[in-house]
């Protein structure tokens, strides 16, 4: 007679010799290092959990980054070089998530990889890819808007060609850096929870660890450290501004030289993109990185679901990119509600360009609007 009870277990431990690594199809078992075959399968729940995360996460980022560069791209106002920038992160976090989230949802209903040891290599490789641009994209955006801000007159202003020329740099360290492994500097093998794939950090050879070490170096703490650089000196730049203001209100016997406004809602309004922005950045990649460092550095015995949140939270900024560098443009949004008025919050929508550019100009007043607010 079958049993179709719990498993039989002894003081509340399974027994079972299953492992996570037994539903991996043996074409691909050489990739799985033997760290992984210490621990019991996942809870399908999980599996199902994921998948569902992913996916939502996957329709919201598509959607929402696809309206980016079709706004962007017809908006005959929004054509500047600085948001060809906007543009350029809006498609690779398009990609990352065409590439990777549909995929990765795939193998959480199978409970683990399915597809073979080419499409581990180009998801891998994809999400490197797509990622590391989107990285150096908005390092971008913060050194076009620290070049704007703090440089003001004195800063040599961003052409076409100069945009151009930027994104093709984030485009090339995202393919030098995701052909790498598949060149033999590293390599691409599926991740503890078997539905993902991605850098091999728990080969003990140094030749491979040094990969990591080089990789977050020059694709998390750069980036990061230059964000929160342009950030900090936007937010004094601005800060300075409005004190000058206020100074030559007073002598002037001026409540303030701008009419119902004193000038500290800008610094505030300001400060509060800066921090969202490098929080949000922050959230997104940190997971990724102390994943990579514990198997590096063997810190802590990491399990195969703990190395699931650093796919969760990197395709997770695919989907608020698009609410930070688009929908907080005011001039977005006004082509986004003239296209798609149903989504507008408001019973009138202030459609001209005039009346958005002054809700722009509350953030830098005497430097480019379309490049701060955004």
């Amino acid at each position: 007679m079958s049993y179709y009870g719990p498993p039989p277990s002894i003081w509340g431990h399974p027994i079972s010799n299953m492992t996570v690594v037994d539903k991996v199809p043996p074409e691909i078992l050489h990739l799985v290092d033997p760290h992984w075959y210490q621990f019991p399968p996942m809870n399908p729940l999980w599996h199902s959990i994921i998948g569902f995360a992913i996916f939502v996460l996957g329709i919201i980022s598509v959607i929402g980054n696809g309206m980016v560069i079709y706004i962007f791209s017809t908006a005959k106002g929004l054509r500047t070089p600085s948001n060809l920038f906007v543009v350029n992160l809006a498609m690779s976090d398009f990609l990352m998530m065409m590439t990777n989230a549909f995929t990765m949802v795939y193998n959480c209903w199978y409970e683990t990889w399915q597809l073979g040891v080419l499409m581990c290599d180009l998801y891998a490789f994809t999400g490197s890819l797509f990622g590391c641009c989107s990285i150096w994209t908005m390092t971008m955006i913060a050194l076009d808007r620290y070049n704007v801000i703090v440089k003001g007159l004195a800063g040599k202003p961003l052409t076409n060609s100069g945009a151009v020329l930027r994104i093709l740099v984030c485009w090339t360290i995202g393919v030098v850096w995701g052909i790498l492994p598949m060149l033999g500097w590293n390599r691409y093998v599926p991740e503890g929870n078997m539905t993902a794939c991605g850098t091999d950090y728990l080969t003990e050879d140094w030749f491979h660890k040094s990969y990591i070490l080089a990789y977050s170096f020059f694709v998390y703490y750069v980036p990061l450290f230059t964000i929160i650089y342009s950030y900090v000196y936007i937010v004094k730049a601005v800060s300075e501004h409005e004190k000058s203001m206020r100074d030559q209100a007073k002598r002037m016997n001026m409540q303030s030289l701008r009419q119902g406004d004193d000038g500290k809602a800008a610094e505030m309004k300001l400060a509060k993109i800066a921090l969202v922005t490098i929080s949000l950045w922050f959230m997104a990649w940190t997971p990724y990185t102390i994943i990579n460092y514990t198997g590096v550095f063997k810190t802590a015995n990491i399990s195969p679901l703990a190395t699931i949140w650093g796919s969760v939270f990197a395709k997770a900024n695919a989907v608020y990119n698009p609410i930070v560098y688009g929908i907080s443009h005011p001039k977005y949004r006004a082509a986004l509600y003239k296209r798609f008025p149903s989504l507008s919050c408001q019973d009138v929508v202030a459609a001209d360009d005039k009346s958005l550019a002054s809700e722009a100009s509350a953030v830098t007043t005497s430097n480019s609007g379309d490049t701060a607010s955004a």
